[in-house]
C-alpha cells in the first residue's frame, strides 16, 4: 500500500444540468490517453459516491501531489455558462464531510486541500474554501 497522508478535494468543472458520474469522467480521462479516472472518489450530485482509481494507486488528480493523495471529485463547480461556481447540493457537502471523516481513520491524514490551493495551480477548482469549510463543519484542525 502507498503512503497517503493528504486528501484534495477537485469540481468535475460541469454545471448543475448536467448529470454525470464516475464511469462519464472515466470515459473523458481515457479518452485523453489516461490508464483510467484520476480520481479515487466521484461525489454525485444526489451525494452518492462512486469508486473511482483503485485507492492503492497513485491518482491523476494534482500533479506532484498524486503519489500521496486521495483525489476526490464533486461533481459541479460551474454555472450554466460555464464561470466557476460553488454550486454543490447539500447532500454533496454531507457526503464529503462523511468520507473525510472516515479517510482520516483509516488513513494519516494530515493535509486537507482544495486543487486550487496547491503551488502552480490557476483554476478556481473545487471553488471554495475546503480547508476553512471543514474547519467550520468540524471545529477541528488539521
Amino acid at each position: 500500500m502507498r503512503d497517503i497522508n493528504q486528501i484534495i478535494v477537485h469540481c468535475s468543472a460541469t454545471p448543475p444540468s448536467m448529470i454525470v458520474g464516475a464511469d462519464d469522467i472515466r470515459k473523458w480521462h481515457i479518452t485523453r490517453g489516461w490508464s483510467d479516472i484520476g480520481y479515487h472518489y466521484v461525489i454525485r450530485r444526489n451525494g452518492v459516491t462512486e469508486a473511482g482509481r483503485d485507492i492503492e494507486k497513485a491518482g491523476a488528480h494534482a500533479k506532484g501531489h498524486n503519489e500521496d493523495s486521495i483525489g476526490i471529485c464533486l461533481i459541479g463547480g460551474i454555472d450554466e455558462v460555464g464561470k466557476p461556481d460553488d454550486n454543490y447540493t447539500l447532500l454533496q457537502y454531507n457526503e464529503l464531510l462523511r468520507l473525510i471523516n472516515f479517510l482520516k481513520i483509516t488513513f494519516p491524514i494530515k493535509l486537507l486541500k482544495g486543487h486550487r490551493d496547491l503551488p502552480g495551480v490557476t483554476k478556481a477548482c473545487p471553488c471554495f474554501d475546503v480547508d476553512a469549510w471543514y474547519k467550520f463543519e468540524t471545529q477541528l484542525t488539521f
